[in-house]
């Protein structure tokens, strides 16, 4: 961060320059993202005090932090404009006037052990006139820019002091105009009553315990007529009163949910009281990637670069194996054997342990990076116990199990009668003509990939993100319904968000989102269905997936299920092979029920007509869709240069009335 004078500060926001920087002393910090018509304030953030006074306060680090408000910096930091004190309000209090910021005696006790020296005094009331001559800069150039500005001013309150019932919100008004912006100030009491936040009961009040007495409000609103400033204080749920200790979880929730109540209010005061002519409330966020993300992106990505969990859990003996199975006829169970992990588990998880989020000021991005490194430990864990009993625990941990609903919509499928119009026998496509299909489809695309024969693959096909780069089992078998599908599947979805994550500066959308399994595999199988490609045959085997992973997390074993699909659903041998193998490998892979949960969670949003894009930006996950959206908006990733065809409004082709009426019995 900067180290500026006020006045080059002063210059920078009358220039309408970006920036962010603290000031020599370290009084305030400023962060100047984007000039929109609203800022936030936390002046009470801070604790600390200059060495000198440190040796004549008469509180103790507790006592001062007791009154101060912790956090609240934290609260605004997604916000594009923002200034936050960082001294302690002993030393001199922001949110009073000049002749009253330093304290004799405060709260019922004396602040100094010994009398302050008219210098040490001159310091800080300096420090206070800074802020102020910086604060007011700010909402002058905001006022002349749009003709309004709102200010929120946030503060913490302890609540144990209080005798009766006390909101979680209060906001104190009687020191604005309420005939002025009465509509603003409902607005926000709805935007924090909306808030839920777990365990905490909300109640939102209107000057109830503080009034909006606050000199960072009455400078303002005496000096700047077209401002509102909404005086905000939380009540400090967040943290325990007597002891200190912090609540994490409760901060990043009041956090991501005050970022999204003040962009909604914002949005609100821009339309009503402002000259902003844009509708969007994404352009009320700050644009492009802040240093501390696109470190810790950079860093993400050279640990996990080169980690592909399906390289490791697909057997490189499954043929033979299979070979055997079939001369044992389907007796002895197949022993699988997998290549040498090329990485060393501990050291990876330290690694992936000493990389802190806490620096990336927006709190949803902040949310996807954690979750990204929290699934990386699983991920490992899946590994470094591959074919051992504990494989399967880690499986469970990671993707889950089928649900109810999941083994439902699978049985529903399974009992459905055969379509007359499909045809039970139809011609294999040779190999050499698959690939060039292929090879036709990546032209097409405009996507430059390599396409490889491999006895390594238990499915027929399988895309290899990290090496961009298709293979094909030799033996693979494919009518030209089944070629178009996987041409749809492959290339239309896993090639393309393969791709376009590449064209990202954040690798993130490479290394992919935690189980982004189910919300990739739900738009392959879309893209199937939209194409006029999907099959009866081809769903069924879908929710075969489902339910030998159930069988097998209920203890049955790899012949117990391979009898299954062949005694009860005269299954091919060979298919029941690979869809049993699949779920097996490794020592229980749970990945496969994804399949069918995750195509009815892709479809009804489809359905809902949410447009599919952002999730093609790299391997996503429709968890992070708002965040993935919001990034787009503010340019801080690329839109995907390459769409699935079957997703573009003008190629897509009715899904037919017998395959709407099938998928509408999904739940």
């Amino acid at each position: 961060m900067k180290v500026l004078k006020v006045s080059e500060i002063v210059e920078l926001i009358k220039a309408k320059r970006t920036f962010e920087a603290t000031t020599p002393n370290n009084a305030f910090t400023i962060k100047v993202n984007r000039y929109v018509p609203y800022c936030c304030t936390a002046i009470h953030d801070g604790n600390t005090l200059r060495k000198e006074l440190k040796e004549k306060i008469a509180l103790d680090d507790y006592e001062r932090w007791f009154e101060e408000d912790p956090y609240t910096g934290d609260f605004i930091r997604s916000m594009p404009i923002t200034i936050i004190g960082n001294d302690s309000r002993f030393e001199y209090d922001l949110n009073r006037s000049p002749e009253n910021c330093i304290y004799e005696e405060a709260w019922g006790k004396k602040v100094w052990k010994r009398k302050l020296t008219a210098k040490e005094k001159q310091i800080s009331l300096k420090k206070h006139h800074d802020y102020y001559e910086v604060l007011h800069t700010l909402i002058h150039k905001l006022e002349s820019l749009y003709d309004g500005c709102v200010v929120y001013d946030l503060h913490s309150y302890n609540y144990q002091r209080w005798e009766q019932e006390v909101p979680l919100f209060n906001i104190g008004t009687e020191n604005i105009d309420r005939s002025q912006f009465s509509d603003i100030v409902d607005h926000w009491m709805q935007e924090l009553q909306g808030i839920e936040i777990p365990n905490i009961a909300n109640e939102t009040k209107e000057n109830d315990v503080f009034k909006g007495r606050g000199y960072n409000l009455i400078s303002l609103t005496t000096k700047f007529k077209k401002t509102l400033v909404l005086a905000t204080e939380v009540k400090k749920v967040y943290c325990n009163e007597l002891t200190g200790e912090d609540y994490p979880e409760i901060i990043k929730e009041i956090q991501q949910n005050l970022k999204q109540a003040i962009i909604n209010n914002a949005l609100i005061f821009t339309q009503q009281h402002t000259n902003w002519n844009s509708k969007a409330s994404i352009n009320l966020l700050g644009k492009n990637n802040d240093p501390a993300l696109l470190k810790l992106d950079k860093k993400l990505f050279q640990l996990v670069k080169s980690f592909e969990l399906l390289v490791y859990v697909n057997p490189i003996n499954s043929r033979s194996e299979q070979k055997k199975f079939i001369r044992n006829k389907f007796t002895v169970e197949p022993e699988f054997k997998y290549s040498p992990i090329k990485i060393d588990p501990y050291q990876l998880k330290r690694q992936l342990s000493q990389l802190s989020t806490l620096d990336i000021a927006d709190v949803s991005i902040r949310h996807m990076y954690e979750s990204v490194i929290n699934s990386y430990f699983d991920k490992i864990d899946l590994l470094a116990n591959l074919d051992t009993r504990k494989f399967l625990y880690n499986s469970l941990r990671y993707f889950g199990r089928p649900s109810q609903k999941d083994i439902q919509n699978a049985n529903y499928l399974l009992h459905l009668p055969a379509i007359p119009t499909e045809p039970n026998k139809t011609p294999i496509v040779p190999m050499d003509s698959v690939m060039e299909q292929f090879k036709t489809a990546l032209d097409d695309y405009g996507i430059d990939s390599r396409i490889e024969l491999s006895t390594r693959v238990i499915s027929q096909v399988m895309v290899l993100n990290s090496q961009k780069l298709i293979r094909m089992r030799p033996d693979a078998k494919f009518t030209q319904k089944q070629v178009n599908a996987m041409i749809e599947h492959e290339i239309g979805v896993h090639m393309v968000t393969t791709y376009n994550s590449a064209n990202q500066a954040l690798k993130i959308f490479n290394l992919g989102h935690p189980v982004n399994t189910r919300t990739q595999e739900g738009l392959a199988i879309l893209s199937e269905v939209l194409s006029g490609n999907i099959t009866l045959s081809r769903l069924k085997k879908i929710a075969f997936r489902v339910i030998i992973t159930d069988m097998m997390c209920s203890g049955a074993n790899f012949i117990e299920c391979f009898n299954y699909l062949v005694n009860h659903h005269e299954v091919p041998s060979n298919d029941a092979y690979t869809i049993v193998t699949r779920i097996f490998r490794g020592g229980g892979f749970t990945k496969d029920y994804l399949y069918l949960s995750g195509f009815v969670e892709i479809m009804r949003f489809w359905k809902n007509n949410n447009d599919l894009s952002p999730l093609l930006v790299g391997k996503t996950s429709i968890e992070f869709y708002d965040t993935i959206e919001e990034m787009i908006g503010r340019e801080m990733i690329e839109k995907p240069q390459f769409i699935t065809k079957s997703f573009l409004k003008s190629n897509q082709k009715p899904i037919g009335n017998l395959y709407s009426y099938i998928i509408s019995g999904l739940k």
